[in-house]
């Protein structure tokens, strides 16, 4: 059955092996399908801060690639990753995970001690 994709107004079979793969509404073309659920998947972020010999990785889930673009961006600039070998810390301030939506999914840190000792 033909029908017309309410996105991009072309005509395409609702019973097309492309539309049964992508699913979607029955009114949406395989093709905005696929754009529409990349756009609105969640991303994972992983950031590191180093700590001596050992490093502590934080694993972070953000509802979209423009908010976790975003905070990677804050992140970087904060920690001196973008100021090459001057080691001198940014100035941003929007380094909070809940004003992007961002939700820490796990951590896992080292002893700060690489050698194990009190």
């Amino acid at each position: 059955m033909l029908k017309t994709c309410v996105h991009c107004s072309e005509e395409f079979d609702t019973n097309s092996l492309d539309k049964v793969r992508a699913g979607g509404k029955i009114n949406e073309c395989a093709d905005c399908v696929v754009e529409l659920k990349t756009e609105r998947a969640p991303v994972t972020i992983g950031v590191g801060a180093g700590d001596g010999k050992t490093t502590m990785i934080t694993m972070m889930r953000f509802p979209n690639q423009q908010n976790a673009s975003a905070y990677m961006k804050a992140y970087k600039n904060s920690t001196g990753f973008n100021k090459g070998r001057s080691c001198h810390l940014g100035t941003t301030n929007i380094m909070h995970t809940d004003t992007l939506g961002g939700k820490m999914l796990a951590e896992f840190g080292g002893n700060t001690n690489s050698k194990g000792k009190m």
